[in-house]
């Protein structure tokens, strides 16, 4: 498996990864799947806001992808990040969103990121709540039932972990 940015040329693929999420599960609340040029935007727009994509490849096909975007627009979240993994129904259960989610911790640290947000869709969500758990995020709230799909209610986590040195010291300018 190799992980590498993310380029245009691997959004059709992350586009149909998505869009069976969107249908067949609950991790999003997204209820209608973006198409092609939104998707192209959005990774357009976590690259200009000096966020991270990658994808993990399996030869040349696009295995899944994650992405860490900047967590709120305003000033004083500069230094945190909310993460987002997806991985192809075809390769869940083989690592590659620990895998993707590690590669990108590094990234975000090396670049001077010092909190990393992880909002899960569903309190159920066993694989992502264990994904989470194992790279050292820990749980800092629910919110009950704030969305529904697929004919039932859904929760909210919420987990949270430090980059670096966390707020153990001041930051440094971003990298």
């Amino acid at each position: 498996m190799e992980i590498t940015s993310a380029i245009p040329e691997h959004l059709v693929a992350i586009q149909q990864i998505y869009a069976w999420h969107v249908n067949n599960g609950i991790a999003s609340f997204e209820t209608v799947p973006p198409d092609h040029e939104e998707m192209a935007a959005r990774l357009t727009k976590v690259i200009a806001s000096g966020g991270i994509w990658l994808v993990a490849l399996r030869d040349t096909q696009v295995a899944g992808y994650c992405y860490l975007a900047p967590y709120r627009p305003r000033y004083a979240y500069r230094y945190t990040l909310e993460d987002s993994v997806y991985v192809h129904p075809d390769f869940s259960g083989q690592g590659i969103g620990k895998a993707l989610l590690q590669h990108a911790i590094r990234l975000a640290e090396m670049r001077g990121f010092r909190q990393l947000i992880a909002v899960i869709g569903n309190s159920e969500n066993h694989a992502s709540l264990g994904l989470h758990r194992s790279l050292g995020f820990e749980l800092t709230g629910v919110m009950k039932s704030v969305g529904f799909k697929h004919g039932r209610w859904v929760d909210t986590v919420i987990m949270q972990r430090a980059l670096g040195a966390g707020s153990t010291t001041f930051p440094e300018p971003l990298r």
